[in-house]
């Protein structure tokens, strides 16, 4: 099957790599880290989108890979941290499934859950404490500069989810179907819980986005009611109740944090299943759109670029002022055609070299503001990391990021012949 996008690529990995993340217990438990002492640093300034400027962010959710020189890490994770701090990315982008934190309306969440390490089965492994340890390694990672902490939820817990309705593909799952009206309160308990959490960490989470990839049945479904692309999307409507509740917490809580709409997976074209980006920002309510911070949106090297669609929309919306693009996940490789219609490259350079003139297109681009490499290590079902699954050795793409990373700034120009052999 062919997505219409470039889409769900990071997205849809993240989902279906959270076993690997987030629920596989094979590996020895690593020790917590105890939190530093020192104050949190003083947020980024509001960020702004700007002619020939693009500043640079990860995914990655492993904290072996964040924690900065002095803190003992093993082997082979001490190795490529030392390329992602290379990278020198602006942004940290933390996704939370928020169906494995709490596994019950009234349960409390868990931030503290050892997880394994390693890729789903694929090793090696090295163990983190949840949550909290991902806040303390950004944290020790931000009093060195950077790292702006953004946060998206997904993942639809069992007790949340509304019941089977619509034009659903078959085999949908809870964890993507649309939440509850009861159950926003519990979503906003995970939100006030996350900010408390990074607080007492030290850790600086600057940007929340509400959910992951709101347009794309995997992760809210169903989009239409009745099975016509010609149908009403409803998923801008659910959309704007979860972002609502997560303003809510945000604009409650003491401190600076700012929202991310979109998260959008970057479809074109409308089917019955999925929702374009121009239809789902035209669903959106005026007044949550522009309380937007940043507009998040989805684009993989090899297919469609969806900034232009997403930027007429937020213009349509005829707001004071229009929130900059953040192309929050992007990458290049081989990814599975079930999975992604970003096109499948025959070498690694080939891959490489088209992410590069994206990177390269989007500096240029006044609109765009930022792109997200999705992620570090390599998702084994989904082929666009920058080191391989098993950390033996990197990806040609690496050596792109690391590049761009040596820039002085965000302004500085894009580097020259990025994607030579390594």
């Amino acid at each position: 099957m062919r997505v219409a996008s470039a889409l769900l690529a990071g997205g849809l990995a993240f989902a279906l790599g959270a076993a690997a993340w987030l629920g596989v217990r094979d590996a020895p438990r690593a020790p917590s880290p105890t939190p530093g002492a020192s104050a949190t640093p003083t947020p980024s300034p509001p960020p702004t989108a700007a002619a020939r400027s693009l500043a640079l962010g990860i995914t990655e959710p492993n904290p072996n890979f964040l924690w900065p020189a002095g803190r003992e890490v093993a082997a082979p994770f001490d190795r490529w941290r030392e390329s992602l701090a290379r990278i020198r990315p602006a942004y940290y982008r933390l996704m939370v499934d928020w169906r494995v934190l709490q596994p019950g309306p009234d349960a409390p969440v868990d931030l503290s859950a050892h997880q394994s390490g390693c890729m789903r089965a694929e090793r090696p492994c090295a163990g983190w404490a949840g949550v909290r340890e991902q806040l303390r390694a950004l944290a020790a990672r931000q009093r060195d500069g950077g790292w702006d902490g953004m946060v998206v939820i997904t993942g639809t817990p069992d007790w949340a989810a509304q019941p089977a309705g619509g034009c659903e593909r078959p085999g949908t799952a809870l964890r993507s179907r649309r939440v509850r009206g009861e159950a926003l309160p519990a979503y906003r308990r995970l939100v006030a819980a996350l900010i408390a959490a990074a607080r007492e960490e030290g850790a600086r989470l600057t940007y929340w986005s509400p959910w992951n990839e709101p347009n794309h049945p995997y992760f809210l479904s169903p989009q239409r009611s009745e099975c016509d692309r010609s149908a009403p999307s409803g998923a801008p409507v659910m959309y704007a109740e979860l972002a609502r509740a997560m303003l809510s917490e945000l604009d409650a809580a003491e401190g600076d944090q700012r929202l991310v709409l979109g998260e959008l997976a970057g479809l074109t074209e409308p089917t019955r299943h999925r929702t374009t980006v121009a239809e789902f920002i035209a669903g959106l309510p005026r007044d949550l759109v522009c309380r937007a911070d940043v507009w998040g949106q989805h684009a993989y090297a090899g297919g469609a670029d969806p900034v232009d669609e997403a930027a007429t929309g937020l213009a349509d919306q005829d707001c004071p002022r229009v929130p900059p693009i953040w192309i929050t996940e992007t990458g290049a490789g081989t990814p599975p055609e079930e999975l992604s219609a970003a096109r499948t490259f025959g070498d690694e350079r080939a891959a490489c070299a088209e992410l590069e003139r994206r990177l390269a297109d989007w500096y240029e681009d006044p609109r765009v503001a930022a792109a997200f490499q999705y992620t570090l290590r390599e998702d084994d079902r989904f082929r666009t990391g920058l080191v391989t699954t098993d950390l033996e050795r990197a990806r040609t793409a690496l050596g792109l990021w690391e590049a761009w990373g040596a820039r002085g700034s965000p302004g500085d120009p894009p580097p020259a012949a990025a994607c030579g052999a390594r």
